[in-house]
Protein backbone atom coordinates (compact mmCIF):
# COMPACT_ATOMS: atom_id res chain seq x y z
CA UNK A 1 0.00 0.00 0.00
CA UNK A 2 1.17 3.56 -0.73
CA UNK A 3 2.28 5.45 2.48
CA UNK A 4 0.48 8.77 1.74
CA UNK A 5 -2.00 10.14 4.60
CA UNK A 6 -3.55 13.64 4.59
CA UNK A 7 -5.39 15.53 7.23
CA UNK A 8 -9.34 16.59 5.91
CA UNK A 9 -11.90 13.69 6.78
CA UNK A 10 -14.76 13.17 4.01
CA UNK A 11 -17.90 14.53 5.72
CA UNK A 12 -16.87 17.77 5.81
CA UNK A 13 -16.94 18.45 1.96
CA UNK A 14 -19.99 17.03 1.77
CA UNK A 15 -21.78 19.54 3.89
CA UNK A 16 -19.54 22.74 2.55
CA UNK A 17 -20.63 21.56 -1.35
CA UNK A 18 -24.15 21.94 -0.46
CA UNK A 19 -24.23 24.32 2.04
CA UNK A 20 -21.73 26.92 0.23
CA UNK A 21 -21.17 25.35 -3.45
CA UNK A 22 -19.29 28.73 -4.16
CA UNK A 23 -16.57 27.63 -1.93
CA UNK A 24 -16.85 23.87 -2.25
CA UNK A 25 -16.36 24.73 -6.20
CA UNK A 26 -13.03 26.88 -5.32
CA UNK A 27 -11.09 24.16 -2.83
CA UNK A 28 -12.52 20.99 -5.22
CA UNK A 29 -10.37 22.05 -8.13
CA UNK A 30 -7.04 22.36 -5.56
CA UNK A 31 -7.90 19.02 -3.70
CA UNK A 32 -7.68 17.06 -7.14
CA UNK A 33 -4.29 18.70 -7.47
CA UNK A 34 -3.32 15.78 -5.04
CA UNK A 35 -4.12 13.39 -7.92
CA UNK A 36 -0.87 14.30 -9.41
CA UNK A 37 0.99 12.80 -6.86
CA UNK A 38 2.23 9.18 -7.06
CA UNK A 39 3.62 6.56 -4.44
CA UNK A 40 6.04 3.96 -5.39
CA UNK A 41 6.02 2.20 -2.43
CA UNK A 42 4.06 0.31 -0.36
CA UNK A 43 2.60 -0.06 2.91
CA UNK A 44 3.53 -3.13 4.92
CA UNK A 45 -0.06 -4.95 4.97
CA UNK A 46 -2.24 23.73 17.10
CA UNK A 47 -3.16 25.89 17.27
CA UNK A 48 0.91 27.28 16.88
CA UNK A 49 -0.18 31.26 18.14
CA UNK A 50 -0.98 29.36 21.84
CA UNK A 51 2.17 27.54 21.41
CA UNK A 52 5.90 28.91 21.88
CA UNK A 53 6.97 31.88 19.37
CA UNK A 54 7.55 30.50 15.63
CA UNK A 55 11.52 31.67 15.76
CA UNK A 56 12.89 34.30 18.48
CA UNK A 57 16.24 32.70 18.13
CA UNK A 58 17.19 30.18 15.33
CA UNK A 59 17.78 27.23 18.37
CA UNK A 60 14.07 27.29 18.99
CA UNK A 61 13.77 25.14 15.48
CA UNK A 62 16.83 23.01 16.03
CA UNK A 63 15.99 19.52 16.80
CA UNK A 64 16.62 16.46 14.94
CA UNK A 65 17.57 16.61 11.18
CA UNK A 66 15.20 18.41 8.99
CA UNK A 67 14.61 20.23 5.88
CA UNK A 68 11.69 22.87 5.13
CA UNK A 69 10.85 23.45 1.65
CA UNK A 70 8.36 25.77 -0.39
CA UNK A 71 6.81 24.68 -3.21
CA UNK A 72 5.99 28.61 -3.93
CA UNK A 73 2.03 27.25 -4.24
CA UNK A 74 3.01 25.23 -7.51
CA UNK A 75 2.67 21.42 -7.36
CA UNK A 76 6.17 20.42 -7.67
CA UNK A 77 7.74 18.68 -4.73
CA UNK A 78 9.83 19.01 -2.69
CA UNK A 79 10.49 22.37 -3.81
CA UNK A 80 13.41 25.06 -2.74
CA UNK A 81 15.19 24.85 0.59
CA UNK A 82 14.04 27.55 2.48
CA UNK A 83 15.01 26.65 6.26
CA UNK A 84 17.15 23.94 7.90
CA UNK A 85 18.12 23.34 11.54
CA UNK A 86 20.56 26.15 12.98
CA UNK A 87 18.91 28.84 10.16
CA UNK A 88 17.75 31.65 11.70
CA UNK A 89 13.73 32.73 10.80
CA UNK A 90 12.85 33.29 7.50
CA UNK A 91 10.01 35.32 8.26
CA UNK A 92 7.93 33.88 6.24
CA UNK A 93 5.35 33.02 9.05
CA UNK A 94 4.37 29.08 7.63
CA UNK A 95 7.81 28.10 7.08
CA UNK A 96 8.65 29.03 10.73
CA UNK A 97 5.48 27.62 12.20
CA UNK A 98 6.80 23.98 10.41
CA UNK A 99 10.26 24.62 11.25
CA UNK A 100 8.57 25.07 15.27
CA UNK A 101 6.33 22.28 15.08
CA UNK A 102 9.08 19.81 12.98
CA UNK A 103 11.61 20.10 15.97
CA UNK A 104 8.90 20.09 19.10
CA UNK A 105 7.54 16.17 17.39
CA UNK A 106 11.00 14.90 16.41
CA UNK A 107 12.04 16.42 20.09
CA UNK A 108 8.66 14.30 21.41
CA UNK A 109 9.90 11.36 19.56
CA UNK A 110 13.28 11.31 20.73
CA UNK A 111 13.69 12.87 24.20
CA UNK A 112 10.24 11.44 25.51
CA UNK A 113 9.60 7.63 23.32
CA UNK A 114 13.85 7.01 22.31
CA UNK A 115 12.63 7.10 18.69
CA UNK A 116 15.15 8.68 16.27
CA UNK A 117 12.88 10.12 13.49
CA UNK A 118 10.10 8.54 12.11
CA UNK A 119 11.96 5.33 11.12
CA UNK A 120 13.42 4.88 14.22
CA UNK A 121 16.83 5.45 12.61
CA UNK A 122 17.42 9.25 12.07
CA UNK A 123 15.92 9.87 9.04
CA UNK A 124 16.11 13.24 7.86
CA UNK A 125 12.21 14.80 7.97
CA UNK A 126 11.36 16.51 4.47
CA UNK A 127 8.72 19.35 4.59
CA UNK A 128 6.96 21.37 1.59
CA UNK A 129 4.77 24.45 2.75
CA UNK A 130 2.67 26.59 0.12
CA UNK A 131 1.87 23.84 -1.55
CA UNK A 132 -0.75 24.47 -4.40
CA UNK A 133 -3.11 27.73 -4.80
CA UNK A 134 -6.14 27.16 -2.20
CA UNK A 135 -4.98 23.73 -1.22
CA UNK A 136 -6.71 23.17 2.00
CA UNK A 137 -4.93 19.57 2.92
CA UNK A 138 -2.01 18.30 4.20
CA UNK A 139 -0.37 15.00 3.81
CA UNK A 140 2.17 12.67 4.39
CA UNK A 141 3.25 11.04 1.10
CA UNK A 142 5.85 8.12 2.03
CA UNK A 143 8.53 10.19 1.45
CA UNK A 144 7.98 14.04 2.91
CA UNK A 145 5.24 16.24 4.76
CA UNK A 146 3.16 18.70 2.37
CA UNK A 147 0.97 21.47 3.75
CA UNK A 148 -1.34 23.68 2.03
CA UNK A 149 -2.35 27.43 2.69
CA UNK A 150 -5.77 26.62 3.20
CA UNK A 151 -8.77 28.33 0.88
CA UNK A 152 -8.84 31.36 2.23
CA UNK A 153 -12.89 31.02 2.87
CA UNK A 154 -13.12 28.15 5.49
CA UNK A 155 -9.74 26.45 6.52
CA UNK A 156 -6.55 28.55 7.61
CA UNK A 157 -3.25 27.56 6.53
CA UNK A 158 -2.39 23.53 7.48
CA UNK A 159 1.01 25.17 9.24
CA UNK A 160 -0.98 27.08 11.77
CA UNK A 161 -1.84 24.17 14.41
CA UNK A 162 0.90 22.18 15.45
CA UNK A 163 -0.75 19.63 15.99
CA UNK A 164 -1.66 19.15 12.35
CA UNK A 165 2.10 19.19 11.37
CA UNK A 166 2.65 16.15 14.53
CA UNK A 167 -0.46 14.62 13.18
CA UNK A 168 1.02 13.56 10.04
CA UNK A 169 4.52 12.83 11.45
CA UNK A 170 2.95 10.15 13.45
CA UNK A 171 1.54 8.71 10.71
CA UNK A 172 4.75 8.02 9.20
CA UNK A 173 5.71 6.40 12.51
CA UNK A 174 3.06 4.31 12.41
CA UNK A 175 3.84 2.81 8.72
CA UNK A 176 7.37 2.12 10.49
CA UNK A 177 6.00 0.48 13.46
CA UNK A 178 2.66 -1.58 13.55
CA UNK A 179 1.84 0.03 10.02
CA UNK A 180 -2.15 -0.69 10.46
CA UNK A 181 -3.83 -0.60 7.47
CA UNK A 182 -6.23 2.73 6.29
CA UNK A 183 -9.43 1.17 6.38
CA UNK A 184 -12.22 0.31 8.96
CA UNK A 185 -11.04 -0.31 12.26
CA UNK A 186 -7.55 -0.59 12.06
CA UNK A 187 -7.99 2.84 9.77
CA UNK A 188 -9.22 4.39 12.75
CA UNK A 189 -6.95 3.16 15.28
CA UNK A 190 -4.43 5.14 12.53
CA UNK A 191 -6.03 7.76 12.40
CA UNK A 192 -6.29 7.82 16.53
CA UNK A 193 -2.78 7.13 17.22
CA UNK A 194 -1.87 10.23 14.78
CA UNK A 195 -4.20 12.32 17.21
CA UNK A 196 -3.07 11.02 20.34
CA UNK A 197 0.69 11.94 19.79
CA UNK A 198 -0.28 15.45 18.08
CA UNK A 199 -1.94 16.03 21.53
CA UNK A 200 0.91 15.04 23.42
CA UNK A 201 3.19 17.76 21.45
CA UNK A 202 0.89 20.42 21.68
CA UNK A 203 0.11 19.68 25.73
CA UNK A 204 3.75 19.53 25.81
CA UNK A 205 4.16 22.55 24.01
CA UNK A 206 2.28 24.38 26.24
CA UNK A 207 2.98 22.84 29.42
CA UNK A 208 -0.33 21.64 29.92
CA UNK A 209 -1.87 18.63 32.00
CA UNK A 210 -4.56 16.12 30.65
CA UNK A 211 -6.96 18.00 33.39
CA UNK A 212 -5.23 21.95 31.34
CA UNK A 213 -5.32 21.31 27.91
CA UNK A 214 -8.65 22.01 25.75
CA UNK A 215 -7.98 18.17 24.26
CA UNK A 216 -8.81 19.76 20.45
CA UNK A 217 -7.64 18.63 17.35
CA UNK A 218 -7.09 21.66 14.56
CA UNK A 219 -7.76 24.55 16.79
CA UNK A 220 -7.09 27.69 15.02
CA UNK A 221 -7.81 25.69 11.60
CA UNK A 222 -10.53 26.90 10.49
CA UNK A 223 -11.07 30.87 9.31
CA UNK A 224 -13.25 33.27 11.95
CA UNK A 225 -16.71 33.49 10.99
CA UNK A 226 -17.15 29.57 10.99
CA UNK A 227 -18.64 27.72 14.10
CA UNK A 228 -15.98 25.83 14.74
CA UNK A 229 -13.56 25.00 18.07
CA UNK A 230 -11.22 22.69 16.19
CA UNK A 231 -11.61 19.72 13.75
CA UNK A 232 -11.77 17.10 16.58
CA UNK A 233 -12.03 16.91 20.18
CA UNK A 234 -10.75 14.17 21.71
CA UNK A 235 -12.46 14.38 25.16
CA UNK A 236 -15.68 14.98 23.93
CA UNK A 237 -16.31 13.49 19.80
CA UNK A 238 -18.70 15.09 18.23
CA UNK A 239 -18.86 18.79 19.82
CA UNK A 240 -16.11 20.12 17.85
CA UNK A 241 -18.01 22.11 15.64
CA UNK A 242 -21.57 23.14 14.36
CA UNK A 243 -21.89 25.15 11.41
CA UNK A 244 -24.36 25.69 9.04
CA UNK A 245 -21.47 24.78 6.02
CA UNK A 246 -19.98 22.28 7.96
CA UNK A 247 -22.70 20.44 9.67
CA UNK A 248 -22.41 19.13 13.09
CA UNK A 249 -19.32 16.96 13.82
CA UNK A 250 -20.35 13.46 13.57
CA UNK A 251 -18.15 11.54 15.33
CA UNK A 252 -19.30 9.11 18.26
CA UNK A 253 -17.66 8.71 21.35
CA UNK A 254 -18.72 4.91 22.34
CA UNK A 255 -18.82 1.63 20.12
CA UNK A 256 -22.57 1.75 20.29
CA UNK A 257 -22.29 4.44 18.04
CA UNK A 258 -19.68 2.94 15.67
CA UNK A 259 -20.98 4.32 12.11
CA UNK A 260 -20.71 1.43 9.31
CA UNK A 261 -20.04 3.38 6.41
CA UNK A 262 -18.71 3.21 2.75
CA UNK A 263 -17.59 6.66 2.71
CA UNK A 264 -13.47 7.70 4.03
CA UNK A 265 -12.84 3.77 3.77
CA UNK A 266 -15.08 2.99 6.37
CA UNK A 267 -15.02 6.07 8.79
CA UNK A 268 -11.80 6.08 9.85
CA UNK A 269 -12.04 10.14 10.61
CA UNK A 270 -15.17 9.14 12.19
CA UNK A 271 -14.53 6.14 14.56
CA UNK A 272 -11.26 7.84 15.29
CA UNK A 273 -13.30 9.55 17.82
CA UNK A 274 -13.98 6.33 20.32
CA UNK A 275 -10.16 5.29 20.72
CA UNK A 276 -9.25 8.72 20.81
CA UNK A 277 -11.83 9.50 24.06
CA UNK A 278 -10.54 6.01 25.70
CA UNK A 279 -6.79 7.89 25.43
CA UNK A 280 -8.29 11.08 27.06
CA UNK A 281 -9.48 8.87 29.62
CA UNK A 282 -6.46 6.99 30.44
CA UNK A 283 -4.50 10.22 30.31
CA UNK A 284 -6.64 11.80 33.00
CA UNK A 285 -6.54 8.43 34.85
CA UNK A 286 -3.04 7.46 35.08
CA UNK A 287 -2.04 11.26 35.98
CA UNK A 288 1.13 13.13 35.27
CA UNK A 289 1.50 14.64 31.33
CA UNK A 290 0.18 12.90 28.47
CA UNK A 291 3.10 11.90 27.16
CA UNK A 292 5.18 10.91 29.90
CA UNK A 293 1.85 8.73 30.74
CA UNK A 294 -0.76 7.75 28.58
CA UNK A 295 1.52 8.96 25.86
CA UNK A 296 4.36 5.99 26.57
CA UNK A 297 1.75 3.61 27.04
CA UNK A 298 0.55 4.17 23.95
CA UNK A 299 3.26 4.14 22.14
CA UNK A 300 4.72 0.81 23.54
CA UNK A 301 1.44 -0.60 22.44
CA UNK A 302 2.19 0.72 18.78
CA UNK A 303 5.96 -0.57 18.86
CA UNK A 304 5.56 -3.58 20.93
CA UNK A 305 4.35 -6.56 18.86
CA UNK A 306 1.26 -7.65 19.36
CA UNK A 307 -0.47 -4.37 17.04
CA UNK A 308 -0.39 -5.50 13.23
CA UNK A 309 -2.04 -4.23 10.07
CA UNK A 310 -5.76 -4.96 11.10
CA UNK A 311 -5.78 -4.96 14.53
CA UNK A 312 -8.93 -3.87 15.89
CA UNK A 313 -9.91 -1.81 19.08
CA UNK A 314 -10.31 -4.98 21.06
CA UNK A 315 -6.82 -6.25 19.89
CA UNK A 316 -5.47 -2.31 20.17
CA UNK A 317 -7.06 -1.88 23.23
CA UNK A 318 -5.47 -5.23 24.86
CA UNK A 319 -2.02 -4.15 23.90
CA UNK A 320 -2.48 -0.97 25.86
CA UNK A 321 -3.41 -2.89 28.76
CA UNK A 322 -0.86 -4.97 28.37
CA UNK A 323 1.95 -2.29 28.22
CA UNK A 324 0.23 -0.49 30.94
CA UNK A 325 1.25 -3.65 32.94
CA UNK A 326 4.98 -2.86 32.45
CA UNK A 327 4.52 0.94 32.71
CA UNK A 328 1.92 1.49 35.18
CA UNK A 329 -1.76 2.38 35.49
CA UNK A 330 -3.17 -0.64 33.77
CA UNK A 331 -6.55 -0.19 35.71
CA UNK A 332 -6.89 3.48 34.32
CA UNK A 333 -6.38 1.86 30.94
CA UNK A 334 -8.80 -0.36 31.39
CA UNK A 335 -11.51 1.16 32.55
CA UNK A 336 -10.85 3.94 30.11
CA UNK A 337 -11.65 1.39 27.10
CA UNK A 338 -14.90 0.11 29.21
CA UNK A 339 -16.18 3.36 29.49
CA UNK A 340 -16.15 3.83 25.58
CA UNK A 341 -17.55 0.64 25.26
CA UNK A 342 -14.95 -1.92 24.44
CA UNK A 343 -13.57 -4.93 26.11
CA UNK A 344 -9.67 -5.90 25.53
CA UNK A 345 -9.30 -8.95 23.35
CA UNK A 346 -7.02 -11.67 24.97
CA UNK A 347 -4.01 -13.17 23.02
CA UNK A 348 -6.00 -16.09 22.16
CA UNK A 349 -8.96 -13.97 20.28
CA UNK A 350 -6.90 -13.15 17.85
CA UNK A 351 -9.06 -10.49 16.88
CA UNK A 352 -8.33 -8.37 14.11
CA UNK A 353 -9.41 -6.09 10.96
CA UNK A 354 -13.28 -5.12 12.18
CA UNK A 355 -15.71 -3.43 9.41
CA UNK A 356 -13.46 -2.96 6.33
CA UNK A 357 -13.63 -0.86 3.03
CA UNK A 358 -16.57 -1.86 1.29
CA UNK A 359 -16.45 -2.49 -2.41
CA UNK A 360 -17.10 -0.19 -5.16
CA UNK A 361 -20.33 0.39 -6.07
CA UNK A 362 -21.90 -1.76 -9.21
CA UNK A 363 -22.27 -0.69 -12.29
CA UNK A 364 -24.54 1.37 -14.49
CA UNK A 365 -26.00 1.45 -17.80
CA UNK A 366 -26.89 5.19 -17.52
CA UNK A 367 -24.77 7.69 -20.14
CA UNK A 368 -23.69 9.96 -16.95
CA UNK A 369 -20.58 10.08 -15.60
CA UNK A 370 -20.70 10.26 -11.61
CA UNK A 371 -17.87 11.09 -9.46
CA UNK A 372 -17.58 10.73 -5.40
CA UNK A 373 -14.74 11.26 -3.45
CA UNK A 374 -14.23 11.22 0.15
CA UNK A 375 -11.11 10.78 2.59
CA UNK A 376 -8.71 13.52 2.80
CA UNK A 377 -7.71 15.29 6.12
CA UNK A 378 -11.24 16.75 7.15
CA UNK A 379 -12.92 13.40 6.24
CA UNK A 380 -15.24 15.31 3.68
CA UNK A 381 -17.29 13.81 0.71
CA UNK A 382 -18.43 15.37 -2.67
CA UNK A 383 -19.69 13.99 -5.57
CA UNK A 384 -21.27 15.38 -8.53
CA UNK A 385 -22.43 13.93 -12.02
CA UNK A 386 -22.64 14.93 -15.98
CA UNK A 387 -25.23 13.57 -18.36
CA UNK A 388 -23.48 13.01 -21.48
CA UNK A 389 -26.33 13.54 -23.84
CA UNK A 390 -27.46 16.24 -22.40
CA UNK A 391 -26.57 20.09 -23.16
CA UNK A 392 -23.63 20.20 -20.33
CA UNK A 393 -20.62 21.96 -21.91
CA UNK A 394 -18.30 19.02 -20.49
CA UNK A 395 -20.51 16.16 -21.98
CA UNK A 396 -17.99 16.41 -25.05
CA UNK A 397 -14.77 16.15 -23.37
CA UNK A 398 -16.08 13.92 -20.89
CA UNK A 399 -17.21 11.55 -23.85
CA UNK A 400 -14.26 11.02 -25.58
CA UNK A 401 -12.19 10.15 -22.34
CA UNK A 402 -14.78 7.80 -21.35
CA UNK A 403 -14.06 5.67 -24.88
CA UNK A 404 -10.19 5.77 -23.89
CA UNK A 405 -10.79 4.90 -20.29
CA UNK A 406 -11.41 0.62 -19.36
CA UNK A 407 -11.94 0.68 -16.03
CA UNK A 408 -11.87 -2.99 -15.66
CA UNK A 409 -8.27 -3.05 -16.51
CA UNK A 410 -7.00 -0.68 -14.29
CA UNK A 411 -4.76 -1.76 -11.33
CA UNK A 412 -5.28 -0.20 -8.14
CA UNK A 413 -3.52 -0.24 -4.77
CA UNK A 414 -4.99 0.29 -1.43
CA UNK A 415 -6.36 3.55 0.60
CA UNK A 416 -3.52 5.96 1.87
CA UNK A 417 -4.52 7.53 5.23
CA UNK A 418 -5.82 11.06 4.92
CA UNK A 419 -5.77 10.88 1.02
CA UNK A 420 -8.52 11.18 -1.08
CA UNK A 421 -10.63 8.15 -2.42
CA UNK A 422 -12.57 8.28 -5.43
CA UNK A 423 -15.72 6.12 -6.87
CA UNK A 424 -16.19 6.75 -10.53
CA UNK A 425 -18.63 5.85 -12.81
CA UNK A 426 -18.62 5.59 -16.47
CA UNK A 427 -21.53 3.47 -18.52
CA UNK A 428 -21.66 0.24 -17.98
CA UNK A 429 -18.92 0.16 -15.60
CA UNK A 430 -17.67 1.59 -12.42
CA UNK A 431 -14.45 1.35 -9.86
CA UNK A 432 -13.38 2.58 -6.38
CA UNK A 433 -9.85 4.15 -7.69
CA UNK A 434 -7.10 5.57 -4.71
CA UNK A 435 -5.62 9.03 -5.47
CA UNK A 436 -2.52 7.47 -6.51
CA UNK A 437 -3.98 5.33 -8.73
CA UNK A 438 -5.82 7.96 -10.88
CA UNK A 439 -3.87 7.45 -14.78
CA UNK A 440 -4.12 11.06 -16.57
CA UNK A 441 -7.62 10.36 -18.36
CA UNK A 442 -8.89 9.99 -14.64
CA UNK A 443 -7.77 12.83 -13.20
CA UNK A 444 -8.93 14.67 -15.77
CA UNK A 445 -12.71 13.18 -15.47
CA UNK A 446 -12.48 14.13 -11.71
CA UNK A 447 -11.47 17.96 -12.83
CA UNK A 448 -14.55 18.07 -15.35
CA UNK A 449 -17.18 16.14 -13.05
CA UNK A 450 -16.16 17.63 -9.33
CA UNK A 451 -14.54 21.27 -10.84
CA UNK A 452 -17.63 22.73 -11.37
Amino acid sequence: MSRTRCFLPPYLLQHLASARPDVAARWEGTLAVDERLRSARLMASGRMAAGPSTGSTASTAAGGAWVVHTAGNGTDLPGDVVRSPGDEPSGDLTVDEAAVGIAGSLALFEEVYGRSSYDGEGATVSLTVHYGRDYANAFWDGTQLVFGDGDGEVFDRFTKPVDVLAHELAHAVTEHTAGLEYQGQSGALNESVSDVFAACLKQRLLAQTPLEADWLIGEGLFLPGVDARGLRDMANPGTAYDDPALGRDPQPAHLDDYVDTTDDNGGVHLNSGIPNRAFHLAALGIGGTSWDGAGRVWYAALTGGQVHARTDFAGFAAATVAAARELGGAEHVEAAWEQVGITPATVEDGRTGGPGLPPPPGSESARSVRVRRGGGFAGLTTEAEVDLDGDDERAGELRGLVERIDLTGLRTGRPQPDRFVYDVQLPGASARVFEQDLTEDLRRVVELVLDQ
